[in-house]
């Protein structure tokens, strides 16, 4: 037997379908369908687009990025496994501890993979010698 809760779910899915359809059709229906070159122009604050847009961001400046959203990301699960250790058990301290080690394993990964060489190194250095 289906929950009554499931039925109004069902229904608040189906109203909100509906209604953004109806809201994206009325767009298209409403809307100009006529086009020319000026239109098609980026335009930011009355300023006339000059070069391109692509700008070269060096690739330590997403390496960073990407290791703070990763150690972001750890730092909550973990303050949060803190704030409730005492509820979780050992159960809550072998998950996080699993946790922890692949984490720290993806980590060891990278740094053998050379993802955190971020400068010249000699290695790689052909300028010189």
């Amino acid at each position: 037997m289906i929950s009554p809760s499931f039925y109004h779910v069902a229904i608040y899915s189906l109203v909100s379908v509906t209604l953004i359809g109806g809201l994206l059709l009325a767009a298209w229906w409403l809307g100009a369908k006529r086009t020319s070159l000026t239109k098609q122009m980026p335009y930011e604050s009355g300023v006339s687009p000059s070069g391109s847009a692509r700008l070269a961001w060096p690739v330590p400046f997403y390496l960073v990025a990407i290791f703070f959203i990763v150690f972001d990301v750890e730092a909550a699960f973990i303050f949060t496994w803190a704030v409730a250790w005492d509820l979780l058990g050992i159960a809550g301290l072998v998950q996080i501890t699993v946790f922890i080690a692949i984490l720290f394993a993806g980590l060891i990964w990278l740094w053998l993979k050379g993802g955190l060489d971020w400068g010249p190194s000699r290695e790689k250095d052909t300028t010189h010698g």
